[in-house]
Protein backbone atom coordinates (compact mmCIF):
# COMPACT_ATOMS: atom_id res chain seq x y z
CA UNK A 1 0.00 0.00 0.00
CA UNK A 2 1.38 3.42 -0.92
CA UNK A 3 2.13 5.73 2.02
CA UNK A 4 1.28 9.42 2.10
CA UNK A 5 4.47 11.17 1.10
CA UNK A 6 6.02 14.11 -0.73
CA UNK A 7 5.60 14.41 -4.51
CA UNK A 8 9.28 13.50 -4.98
CA UNK A 9 9.05 10.34 -2.90
CA UNK A 10 5.81 9.47 -4.66
CA UNK A 11 7.71 9.69 -7.97
CA UNK A 12 10.45 7.42 -6.59
CA UNK A 13 7.86 4.89 -5.43
CA UNK A 14 5.99 5.05 -8.73
CA UNK A 15 9.21 4.50 -10.70
CA UNK A 16 10.07 1.44 -8.60
CA UNK A 17 6.59 0.10 -9.26
CA UNK A 18 7.04 0.71 -13.00
CA UNK A 19 10.36 -1.12 -12.87
CA UNK A 20 8.82 -3.98 -10.88
CA UNK A 21 6.06 -4.38 -13.48
CA UNK A 22 8.68 -4.14 -16.27
CA UNK A 23 7.04 -1.02 -17.67
CA UNK A 24 10.44 0.69 -17.32
CA UNK A 25 13.59 -1.27 -18.16
CA UNK A 26 15.89 1.54 -19.30
CA UNK A 27 18.53 3.75 -17.66
CA UNK A 28 17.59 5.81 -14.62
CA UNK A 29 19.88 8.82 -15.16
CA UNK A 30 17.87 12.03 -14.94
CA UNK A 31 14.82 10.31 -13.45
CA UNK A 32 13.38 11.41 -10.08
CA UNK A 33 16.04 14.09 -9.71
CA UNK A 34 16.64 14.79 -6.04
CA UNK A 35 16.38 11.14 -4.97
CA UNK A 36 19.53 9.12 -4.29
CA UNK A 37 20.20 6.29 -6.73
CA UNK A 38 22.27 3.25 -5.87
CA UNK A 39 24.52 0.65 -7.44
CA UNK A 40 23.67 -2.89 -6.36
CA UNK A 41 25.81 -5.92 -5.50
CA UNK A 42 24.23 -9.13 -4.16
CA UNK A 43 26.47 -11.91 -2.84
CA UNK A 44 26.26 -15.08 -0.73
CA UNK A 45 26.87 -14.40 2.96
CA UNK A 46 30.25 -16.14 3.03
CA UNK A 47 31.52 -13.56 0.52
CA UNK A 48 29.87 -10.57 2.17
CA UNK A 49 32.53 -9.76 4.76
CA UNK A 50 35.28 -9.60 2.12
CA UNK A 51 33.14 -7.31 -0.03
CA UNK A 52 32.21 -5.12 2.93
CA UNK A 53 35.92 -4.68 3.66
CA UNK A 54 36.55 -3.88 -0.01
CA UNK A 55 33.95 -1.10 0.18
CA UNK A 56 35.42 0.24 3.41
CA UNK A 57 38.90 0.38 1.86
CA UNK A 58 37.59 2.06 -1.31
CA UNK A 59 35.00 4.57 -0.06
CA UNK A 60 35.23 6.85 -3.09
CA UNK A 61 34.46 4.12 -5.62
CA UNK A 62 32.24 2.07 -3.30
CA UNK A 63 30.39 4.42 -0.91
CA UNK A 64 28.03 2.22 1.09
CA UNK A 65 24.54 3.54 1.70
CA UNK A 66 22.82 0.29 2.64
CA UNK A 67 23.42 -3.38 3.53
CA UNK A 68 20.63 -5.92 3.96
CA UNK A 69 20.26 -8.59 6.59
CA UNK A 70 21.19 -12.07 5.38
CA UNK A 71 18.40 -13.41 3.19
CA UNK A 72 16.33 -10.22 3.42
CA UNK A 73 15.43 -8.73 0.03
CA UNK A 74 13.80 -5.63 1.55
CA UNK A 75 15.74 -2.44 2.29
CA UNK A 76 13.35 -0.42 4.50
CA UNK A 77 16.06 2.07 5.46
CA UNK A 78 16.34 3.06 1.79
CA UNK A 79 12.70 3.24 0.78
CA UNK A 80 9.12 2.10 1.17
CA UNK A 81 8.37 -1.41 -0.12
CA UNK A 82 11.75 -1.87 -1.84
CA UNK A 83 12.22 -5.39 -3.17
CA UNK A 84 15.78 -6.06 -4.28
CA UNK A 85 14.60 -8.95 -6.47
CA UNK A 86 12.46 -6.76 -8.72
CA UNK A 87 13.18 -3.03 -8.33
CA UNK A 88 16.23 -2.62 -10.59
CA UNK A 89 15.50 -2.21 -14.33
CA UNK A 90 18.07 -4.82 -15.34
CA UNK A 91 20.38 -7.16 -13.46
CA UNK A 92 23.66 -8.79 -14.42
CA UNK A 93 24.18 -12.35 -13.19
CA UNK A 94 27.77 -13.50 -12.66
CA UNK A 95 28.85 -17.08 -12.01
CA UNK A 96 32.48 -17.72 -11.09
CA UNK A 97 33.37 -14.24 -12.30
CA UNK A 98 31.75 -14.56 -15.72
CA UNK A 99 28.63 -12.63 -16.68
CA UNK A 100 26.21 -15.30 -17.85
CA UNK A 101 22.90 -13.48 -18.29
CA UNK A 102 20.87 -10.30 -17.97
CA UNK A 103 17.52 -10.38 -16.16
CA UNK A 104 14.73 -7.96 -15.35
CA UNK A 105 14.05 -9.74 -12.04
CA UNK A 106 15.97 -12.23 -9.91
CA UNK A 107 13.23 -13.83 -7.82
CA UNK A 108 14.12 -17.29 -9.15
CA UNK A 109 17.78 -16.77 -8.23
CA UNK A 110 17.33 -15.34 -4.74
CA UNK A 111 18.87 -17.49 -1.99
CA UNK A 112 18.31 -17.47 1.76
CA UNK A 113 21.99 -16.68 2.34
CA UNK A 114 22.19 -13.64 0.08
CA UNK A 115 23.26 -10.17 1.25
CA UNK A 116 22.46 -7.05 -0.78
CA UNK A 117 24.76 -4.02 -0.84
CA UNK A 118 23.69 -0.62 -2.17
CA UNK A 119 26.42 1.87 -3.09
CA UNK A 120 26.06 5.55 -3.85
CA UNK A 121 25.91 6.64 -7.49
CA UNK A 122 27.00 9.76 -9.34
CA UNK A 123 23.48 10.05 -10.78
CA UNK A 124 22.65 11.41 -7.33
CA UNK A 125 24.66 14.61 -7.84
CA UNK A 126 23.38 15.18 -11.36
CA UNK A 127 20.40 17.04 -9.90
CA UNK A 128 22.72 19.50 -8.15
CA UNK A 129 24.74 19.94 -11.34
CA UNK A 130 21.58 20.59 -13.34
CA UNK A 131 20.31 23.11 -10.79
CA UNK A 132 23.60 24.99 -11.21
CA UNK A 133 23.17 25.13 -14.98
CA UNK A 134 25.67 22.32 -15.54
CA UNK A 135 23.32 19.66 -16.88
CA UNK A 136 25.40 16.55 -17.68
CA UNK A 137 25.78 15.78 -21.35
CA UNK A 138 24.26 12.31 -21.02
CA UNK A 139 21.03 13.90 -19.76
CA UNK A 140 21.07 16.50 -22.54
CA UNK A 141 21.53 13.78 -25.15
CA UNK A 142 19.13 11.35 -23.41
CA UNK A 143 21.63 8.49 -23.26
CA UNK A 144 23.30 6.42 -20.56
CA UNK A 145 26.38 7.91 -18.89
CA UNK A 146 29.81 7.00 -20.32
CA UNK A 147 31.79 4.57 -18.12
CA UNK A 148 35.40 3.50 -18.58
CA UNK A 149 37.72 0.98 -16.98
CA UNK A 150 40.93 2.79 -16.02
CA UNK A 151 44.45 1.84 -14.95
CA UNK A 152 43.89 3.22 -11.43
CA UNK A 153 44.05 0.31 -8.98
CA UNK A 154 41.68 -0.03 -6.06
CA UNK A 155 42.86 -1.20 -2.63
CA UNK A 156 42.45 -4.99 -2.51
CA UNK A 157 40.50 -6.63 0.30
CA UNK A 158 40.15 -10.36 0.85
CA UNK A 159 39.35 -11.94 -2.49
CA UNK A 160 38.35 -8.67 -4.20
CA UNK A 161 40.71 -6.54 -6.29
CA UNK A 162 40.76 -4.65 -9.59
CA UNK A 163 40.98 -1.27 -11.29
CA UNK A 164 38.64 1.68 -10.91
CA UNK A 165 35.77 2.35 -13.30
CA UNK A 166 34.99 6.04 -13.87
CA UNK A 167 32.15 8.02 -15.39
CA UNK A 168 32.92 10.95 -17.68
CA UNK A 169 31.11 14.24 -18.14
CA UNK A 170 32.63 16.96 -20.36
CA UNK A 171 32.71 20.64 -19.40
CA UNK A 172 34.53 23.79 -20.43
CA UNK A 173 37.25 24.53 -17.83
CA UNK A 174 35.35 27.16 -15.83
CA UNK A 175 32.33 24.85 -15.57
CA UNK A 176 34.58 21.91 -14.67
CA UNK A 177 35.85 23.89 -11.68
CA UNK A 178 32.28 24.59 -10.58
CA UNK A 179 31.34 20.91 -11.08
CA UNK A 180 34.23 19.90 -8.84
CA UNK A 181 33.02 22.30 -6.15
CA UNK A 182 29.44 21.01 -6.35
CA UNK A 183 30.20 17.29 -6.37
CA UNK A 184 32.63 17.57 -3.46
CA UNK A 185 29.49 18.01 -1.32
CA UNK A 186 28.37 14.46 -2.11
CA UNK A 187 30.94 11.94 -0.81
CA UNK A 188 28.27 9.21 -0.71
CA UNK A 189 27.82 9.75 -4.47
CA UNK A 190 31.57 9.47 -5.23
CA UNK A 191 32.35 13.08 -4.37
CA UNK A 192 34.86 15.14 -6.33
CA UNK A 193 36.35 13.87 -9.61
CA UNK A 194 39.43 11.66 -9.54
CA UNK A 195 40.82 13.03 -12.81
CA UNK A 196 40.23 15.57 -15.53
CA UNK A 197 41.99 16.19 -18.81
CA UNK A 198 43.93 13.58 -20.77
CA UNK A 199 42.08 10.24 -20.74
CA UNK A 200 45.26 8.46 -21.83
CA UNK A 201 46.85 9.24 -18.45
CA UNK A 202 44.35 6.92 -16.78
CA UNK A 203 44.44 4.23 -19.44
CA UNK A 204 41.51 5.27 -21.63
CA UNK A 205 42.45 5.03 -25.30
CA UNK A 206 39.27 6.33 -26.93
CA UNK A 207 36.46 8.32 -25.30
CA UNK A 208 34.13 7.34 -28.14
CA UNK A 209 34.30 3.70 -26.99
CA UNK A 210 33.18 3.48 -23.36
CA UNK A 211 33.35 0.09 -21.65
CA UNK A 212 29.82 0.57 -20.30
CA UNK A 213 27.00 2.95 -21.16
CA UNK A 214 26.98 5.27 -24.17
CA UNK A 215 29.42 7.71 -25.70
CA UNK A 216 28.54 11.40 -25.47
CA UNK A 217 29.76 14.30 -27.55
CA UNK A 218 32.79 16.26 -26.34
CA UNK A 219 32.73 19.71 -27.89
CA UNK A 220 35.63 21.96 -28.83
CA UNK A 221 37.07 23.65 -25.76
CA UNK A 222 35.70 21.07 -23.33
CA UNK A 223 37.72 18.81 -21.05
CA UNK A 224 36.60 15.35 -19.92
CA UNK A 225 36.00 15.14 -16.17
CA UNK A 226 36.13 11.71 -14.53
CA UNK A 227 34.37 10.57 -11.35
CA UNK A 228 34.71 7.22 -9.59
CA UNK A 229 31.88 4.86 -10.47
CA UNK A 230 29.97 2.16 -8.62
CA UNK A 231 30.54 -0.24 -11.51
CA UNK A 232 34.05 -0.65 -10.05
CA UNK A 233 32.91 -3.67 -7.97
CA UNK A 234 31.96 -5.52 -11.15
CA UNK A 235 35.65 -5.55 -12.14
CA UNK A 236 36.53 -6.90 -8.68
CA UNK A 237 33.78 -9.51 -8.98
CA UNK A 238 35.24 -10.76 -12.25
CA UNK A 239 38.58 -11.15 -10.48
CA UNK A 240 37.28 -12.67 -7.24
CA UNK A 241 35.05 -15.20 -9.03
CA UNK A 242 32.33 -15.85 -6.42
CA UNK A 243 30.07 -18.79 -7.33
CA UNK A 244 27.20 -16.36 -7.89
CA UNK A 245 26.92 -12.59 -7.77
CA UNK A 246 24.11 -10.36 -8.98
CA UNK A 247 24.56 -6.67 -9.79
CA UNK A 248 22.63 -3.89 -11.46
CA UNK A 249 23.21 -3.34 -15.16
CA UNK A 250 25.40 -0.21 -15.49
CA UNK A 251 23.23 2.90 -15.65
CA UNK A 252 20.10 1.09 -14.45
CA UNK A 253 20.00 1.78 -10.75
CA UNK A 254 17.95 1.36 -7.60
CA UNK A 255 16.04 4.61 -6.99
CA UNK A 256 15.67 5.18 -3.24
CA UNK A 257 13.57 7.43 -1.01
CA UNK A 258 16.69 9.17 0.37
CA UNK A 259 17.05 12.77 -0.76
CA UNK A 260 20.36 13.94 -2.21
CA UNK A 261 20.29 16.83 0.26
CA UNK A 262 20.22 14.29 3.11
CA UNK A 263 23.68 13.06 2.09
CA UNK A 264 25.22 16.44 1.23
CA UNK A 265 27.96 17.52 3.64
CA UNK A 266 28.11 21.27 3.00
Amino acid sequence: MKPAQSPLLQKAYDLRQAIRSKAHTGPTSGLVQGAIQGNVVILPADWASDFLLYCQKNPISCPLIGVSEVGDFTMPELGHDIDMRHDIPEYYVYRNGEKVENRTDIEELWQDDMVAFVLGCSFSFEHALSQAGLTPRNIEEDVNVSMYETNIATVPAGRFFGNTVMTMRPYVPKDAIRAIQITTRFPKAHGAPLHFGSPQEIGIADLSKPDYGDAVSVKEGEVPVFWACGVTPQVAIRNAKPPICITHSPGKMLVTDILDTDLAVL
